[in-house]
């Protein structure tokens, strides 16, 4: 996608996302079912890259680190995130210069500084320059595995497509102007979701370069709800969710069960009885959809379809779970859906009398 709009820091998309555990393999087999593959190992620390696609996702178990302190307040996260930029330095010196608080990130003799700023949470948020083969921050400072592929296809998994942030109540704005002040980006979208007992807010952030969505989400003042009970879970604020993006969803989700992945229950058969009138003239298989759980949303005003399918897994780390999407021109979030997956949320609290019925 073209720049949408001025880009000072030079933003090019998601380099990686970091994670970490306070227990040792709880990550591994969970990405593997994934379907990641470890491609390479830290030349001196106790850090692996596993990559689907274009997806790189870092596990850091490395004793006495940022990424170790997170996992122990947190549990098994997602503990960081990089950014690719053009210019590292002008970007780390830019973001500096209009508040943004440096995490350091020690280094070993011959390894590339990663330079860092202080995200939500907590989390460092990288500022990453080198990413071409043979010269990207991996080359440098990883062992690539003999014999294995570096770019696996595993389920078809190929680019980050958001990752969703969950934050206290009164902070959505904080860090939304964060990411505006910082990286000018602009929010595309707003929620103001209600369901029968509780309520979020929601605003999607959307960088300069269009490949970096970042929506944020905070409990409304109804009541103590999915944002809150994931707060509490959590110890703080965090990413609530990564959504990984596929060009043949039916495809992945097929895979990713036969690998055991979790997925989301299937909502009733009424969603798919309204999905003509709801988005008329789709073209989409309904059957095919509604045999794999994939919810359907978009528009197909001027007879042009523009459409995203989404499903969600079950929460795989602590209350952290993952997306698997498809974008066939639409842009958004789902928010034909979001209702309907948040009052079916709220019903599960319900179950678990997380909510009382009034």
């Amino acid at each position: 996608m073209a720049d949408l709009f001025d880009n000072p820091m030079g933003l090019m998309g998601f380099e990686f996302v970091e994670f970490a555990s306070p227990t040792p393999n709880v990550l591994e087999p969970l990405f593997e079912q994934l379907g990641f593959t470890k491609v390479a190992t830290h030349r001196s620390k106790q850090v692996a890259l596993y990559r689907q696609g274009e997806i790189n996702f870092i596990i850091n178990s490395e004793p006495r680190s940022v990424a170790s302190y997170f996992a122990a307040e947190h549990g098994p996260s997602a503990c960081g995130l990089a950014f690719r930029v053009r210019d590292a330095h002008a970007a780390y010196t830019r973001a500096m210069e209009l508040g943004a608080q440096p995490v350091d990130i020690p280094t070993g003799p011959m390894e590339l500084r990663l330079p860092a700023i202080r995200g939500i949470g907590g989390a460092p948020l990288y500022l990453i320059d080198r990413f071409e083969d043979g010269a990207s921050i991996y080359d440098i400072d990883f062992h690539f595995i003999e014999g294995v592929e570096r770019r696996p296809v595993g389920h078809g998994l190929k680019l980050v497509d958001h990752l969703t942030h969950n934050v206290y109540r009164g902070r959505m704005n904080h860090w939304a102007a964060f990411y505006e002040r910082i990286f000018n980006f602009r929010e595309i979208r707003y929620f103001d979701i209600k369901g029968e007992y509780t309520g979020l807010t929601s605003k999607a952030m959307t960088a300069p370069d269009g490949k970096i969505r970042i929506p944020l989400n905070e409990e409304s003042s109804k009541g103590s709800g999915q944002i809150e009970e994931f707060l509490m879970k959590f110890n703080g604020e965090g990413i609530q969710h990564v959504a990984l993006l596929s060009d043949d969803l039916p495809a992945t989700v097929d895979r990713l069960r036969a690998a055991g992945v979790p997925l989301m229950t299937a909502p009733p058969a009424t969603y798919y009885e309204m999905l003509d009138e709801r988005v008329p003239g789709h073209g989409e298989s309904a059957e095919a959809l509604q045999s794999r759980g994939i919810l359907l949303d978009g528009s197909t005003e001027g007879g042009q379809p523009r459409l995203l399918l989404q499903i969600f897994s079950e929460c795989l780390l602590g209350p952290v779970f993952f997306e698997f999407i498809q974008r066939k021109g639409d842009d958004g979030f789902g928010e034909g859906n979001f209702k309907a997956l948040f009052e079916s949320m709220e019903r599960d609290q319900l179950r678990r009398g997380v909510l009382q019925a009034e």
